[in-house]
């Protein structure tokens, strides 16, 4: 039995690396499974992410009648933080600890905020469904708590996803780096595929009992994942144990001195401005695609819930796809441009289902353009990150890794908020006739479809810049 053992062992070692994207990011100091044991951060932070931008928007929207616009706002409350990650990953290069580590105090303040914003939304929702002894409080009181909770379950993502992918960063080899945090993301998309699938089968059978069960077991599981992936992951410095004194990798000089230096890099500015654009038009969607497939196409309350799920399987393509192009020598940044022309056919397939007179139609044609929404939007986001990383100087990981979380996040937080908001307004003003119910949901959707186009005249310079570099190295050999 043992020698049959190792042999499936050997068997599955060896399929791993071929199958699975980014595992050959694995080194012998740094092994599949202990990377695959840190990645277990990015799990918790995607089982939050379906909760608040999947099943949540959902249920408060149709289920307990709360606007849109109101529903838009407290999804994009935790991206209020985002600013703050390039912030963090700063402080998190120079932080000095008697303890000798720099990245797991940040891991661990972070998942006990993401804790208590998770242990507090159950009793927001409570209020807000206004049964019982809730229906005597005022109404402001339900939307005030499911905001803080929000706004601390964001603020805890953040705090831990960039401190999380800095660690990742630190513990692989400068070659390896990038395929690493492309690891790192490749989880993210696998948490969210399991969470939504998870909870879409709790939810089949939907109450408010039920939803509050989900979300208190999500809060014990954020801990219980967060504790395996920091347990002795960091090593701890034993140089100087009598005092708390800075690593030596640590960038000199201040804040406003590090961003100077790695905003003034070579296409810095554009880089991130064509992240804002892109991810905004990827975005925008977020908090209506479930209210659109429940009011519009009449998926119930587990079938919108696994829409998350094509989505991150979309994603999860993409990623996988563009790590294969991308390790062969391809351009990041026309792989960021591939995936802005996804999402455009991507946006009217999902338009078009809602006029398909069969139900079956419409949710196989609207669950194709979810899952190419995701696939574009993979392409897009490893096209930029690999941008970024190949850009960001070596002292400076935690900085760079922030300020792209933080555009993306801030970028995805205004189009989320703007998108329940111009869905509010389109419906109640639209003229009559005009789309009838679906007049605010294809809004939105048209204007990403304008913001990607935007995305794409942002990043031509970039791939034709990179296009002259290769054209004059070739006339430079020959």
């Amino acid at each position: 039995m043992n020698t049959v053992s190792q042999k499936m062992m050997k068997v599955w070692a060896s399929l791993g690396p071929r199958f699975l994207p980014f595992a050959d990011a694995a080194t012998p100091d740094l092994p599949l499974s202990r990377l695959l044991r840190l990645s277990l951060f990015q799990v918790a932070v995607g089982m939050s992410l379906v909760l608040l931008v999947g099943t949540l928007n959902r249920v408060m929207i149709v289920e307990l009648n709360v606007p849109a616009s109101i529903v838009g706002i407290m999804v994009s409350l935790p991206l209020i933080f985002a600013p703050f990650r390039a912030l963090i990953g700063f402080k998190s290069d120079i932080h000095k600890s008697a303890l000798g580590w720099r990245r797991v105090p940040f891991l661990y303040k972070g998942t006990m905020v993401q804790f208590g914003g998770l242990a507090i939304l159950p009793f927001a929702l409570l209020v807000l469904s206004g049964g019982g002894d809730a229906g005597q409080a005022p109404v402001w009181v339900g939307q005030a708590a499911a905001a803080t909770a929000f706004l601390l379950i964001g603020a805890g993502v953040h705090t831990t996803q960039t401190v999380g992918l800095a660690l990742a960063t630190d513990l692989a080899p400068p070659d390896s780096r990038p395929k690493v945090v492309g690891l790192m993301y490749t989880m993210l998309m696998l948490g969210m595929i399991a969470s939504a699938i998870i909870f879409g089968i709790l939810l089949a059978d939907f109450s408010p009992g039920r939803l509050i069960q989900v979300i208190q077991g999500s809060a014990v599981v954020t801990i219980i994942l967060n504790g395996v992936a920091s347990w002795k992951m960091e090593a701890r410095r034993r140089d100087n144990p009598n005092q708390a004194t800075p690593h030596p990798d640590a960038p000199s000089g201040g804040f406003r001195q590090s961003w100077d230096a790695f905003i003034h890099g070579p296409n810095a500015m554009r880089r991130l401005v064509a992240v804002g654009f892109g991810t905004m038009a990827f975005s925008m969607e977020d908090v209506l695609l479930e209210p659109y497939g429940g009011q519009i196409l009449n998926l119930s309350v587990g079938d919108t819930t696994k829409l998350t799920a094509a989505l991150a399987v979309g994603g999860l393509l993409g990623f996988g796809y563009a790590s294969r192009v991308l390790s062969r020598g391809a351009d990041p940044f026309r792989m960021a441009s591939a995936g802005a022309l996804v999402g455009i056919p991507a946006f009217l397939a999902v338009i078009f289902s809602a006029s398909l007179s069969s139900t079956m139609a419409s949710a196989l044609v609207f669950g194709f353009g979810t899952l190419m929404i995701g696939f574009g939007a993979g392409l897009f986001g490893h096209g930029t990150l690999t941008a970024t990383m190949n850009a960001a100087p070596k002292d400076q990981v935690g900085l760079a890794l922030g300020a792209w979380g933080a555009v993306q996040a801030s970028a995805a937080g205004i189009a989320i908020a703007l998108g329940g908001i111009l869905r509010d307004l389109v419906t109640a003003y639209a003229p009559h006739g005009w789309d009838g119910a679906a007049a605010g949901y294809h809004f939105v959707y048209y204007l990403e479809l304008v913001l990607l186009i935007a995305t794409l005249v942002t990043m031509f310079p970039l791939t034709r810049r990179r296009d002259t570099i290769l054209m004059q190295g070739q006339l430079t050999r020959s």
